[in-house]
């Protein structure tokens, strides 16, 4: 994948981007990441002398620390693998490190600094008291037995545990760690340290879990939209909305949609996508819910319901609609899928995924006014459940249901409008990447000023 050329006009943000291409050539997706932040801030870096004075880009774009381990762990058959495990922690300047563990074959330094960098901002615009990481391994759980996958959980967690803690660093799940993988890493934790915290997030509610966490991405992205709509002078009712992926994200977003009257056409996986002209109610997403837990491929929506169709190995970009959510991955609409939604009509992007879409596609999208929120806004309402999950096992409390969903609609609404009143003061009105990367940014680099040269 080749790094588009950003605009970085201040003179400091062009020097410390400058240093990171020569530094990291081979870490694209980090350096995409840092690149859409840095073409941002200058409007607010013209304006604080002090940023430069204390090295506060050099900093912000380097994590605190990087944990590598190996990961020795024996399958069914009792043959040795080792895997190697990652710790990103990035910044801590507001709060503890906070961020998922991602099992997959892709983890590596590059997609963990890139999604660690994204993590930070994400956190500071929840205005909870997070700092950023992300961590995880190239462990695939996939065709795993549930011994094989408990037993490399275990060991994972038996080296990353002495770098973690309740008030140091909180991880949680991300791509290939559910509920099952939390469980017995936060089992193993317990074992060694002989202590019951809150040392991990998305527990189960029978042990410091908090309600509304599975649907919290879904629920919050869609909150976000809503308020994106909000400003536009309308609302879903009326709406076709097309969503990638069909996983957690996916699913609730989905629902969520369809609560507010709007119409889900599309679902997606690695396999393609179904497009369902009636919509995908309420009780065809059920089915959804119980084949994707049966670990099958999207085509079994089409053998329930062939009214709708399958095409495989494509993306539903080409779809006409009005609104399009991306939430099955990184690097999933490139410059030629914005130019097929623009053709077709869409006219709001809101990112459920981490940086599913490509600086270029960003750069038409913003050309041809469609309203474009990326995920480190969109997307935060999963770090945001998780922080209210680490504040009721401070407090020994459990919200209900209606509660926390309460408070995520708050925090998702003060994320928006925060991001709105910032790109009309830096930028342009509506202009959320602008926005969202400079209110985050201010936050956290306040902090670090504060601290000294820490």
């Amino acid at each position: 994948m080749a790094i588009k050329s950003f605009n970085v006009k201040n003179a400091y943000c062009k020097r410390v981007w400058e240093d990171l291409q020569a530094r990291y050539a081979d870490q694209e997706h980090f350096l995409q990441a840092a690149g859409l932040v840095l073409e941002t801030l200058s409007p607010v870096v013209d304006t604080m002398p002090e940023l430069e004075a204390t090295a506060v880009l050099e900093r912000f774009v380097e994590p605190e620390r990087i944990i590598m381990f190996r990961v020795p762990w024996t399958d069914d058959q009792g043959k040795p693998h080792v895997n190697r495990g990652f710790r990103v922690q990035f910044n801590s300047a507001i709060g503890p490190y906070k961020g998922g563990l991602r099992f997959s074959p892709e983890v590596g330094l590059d997609v963990l600094k890139f999604l660690g960098f994204e993590q930070v901002l994400k956190n500071s615009l929840t205005t909870l008291p997070m700092g950023g990481g992300k961590g995880g391994s190239d462990f695939d759980p996939h065709g795993k037995s549930d011994g094989e996958v408990m037993r490399f959980c275990q060991s994972f967690m038996t080296e990353l545990y002495r770098h973690i803690g309740p008030d140091t660093d909180v991880p949680a799940g991300d791509k290939g760690v559910g509920g099952r993988e939390v469980a017995w890493m936060f089992g193993q934790y317990k074992r060694i340290r002989n202590e019951f915290t809150g040392v991990l997030t998305g527990k189960g509610l029978d042990f410091g879990g908090s309600l509304i966490r599975p649907e919290a991405t879904g629920y919050g992205l869609i909150y976000f939209a809503e308020c994106m709509l909000k400003a536009a002078g309308t609302d879903f009712k009326g709406k076709t909305c097309i969503i990638s992926g069909d996983g957690n994200v996916a699913q609730y977003a989905c629902e969520k949609v369809t609560q507010l009257g709007g119409k889900v056409i599309t679902l997606s996986d690695s396999s393609g996508y179904i497009l369902d002209e009636d919509g995908i109610d309420a009780e065809k997403l059920e089915f959804v819910k119980q084949f994707r837990a049966e670990h099958k491929k999207i085509d079994e929506y089409v053998k329930k319901y062939p009214k709708a169709k399958f095409f495989k190995g494509e993306k539903p970009w080409g779809v006409k609609a009005d609104l399009a959510f991306p939430c099955a991955t990184q690097d999933e609409i490139y410059l030629e899928d914005a130019q097929k939604m623009v053709a077709n009509g869409v006219w709001l992007v809101a990112e459920g995924a981490n940086m599913p879409t490509r600086a270029e596609a960003i750069e038409h999208f913003q050309k041809n006014k469609v309203m474009f929120a990326p995920g480190k806004a969109a997307n935060a309402g999963g770090v945001a459940v998780s922080g209210l999950e680490m504040s009721q096992n401070s407090e020994r409390l459990s919200w209900s249901f209606e509660e926390v969903d309460a408070k995520l609609k708050q925090i998702m609404t003060n994320i928006h409008d925060n991001a709105y009143a910032t790109a009309e003061k830096y930028a342009t009105k509506a202009d959320y990447v602008s926005g969202a990367n400079i209110y985050g940014f201010l936050k956290v680099a306040r902090a670090m000023m504060a601290q000294g040269l820490v």
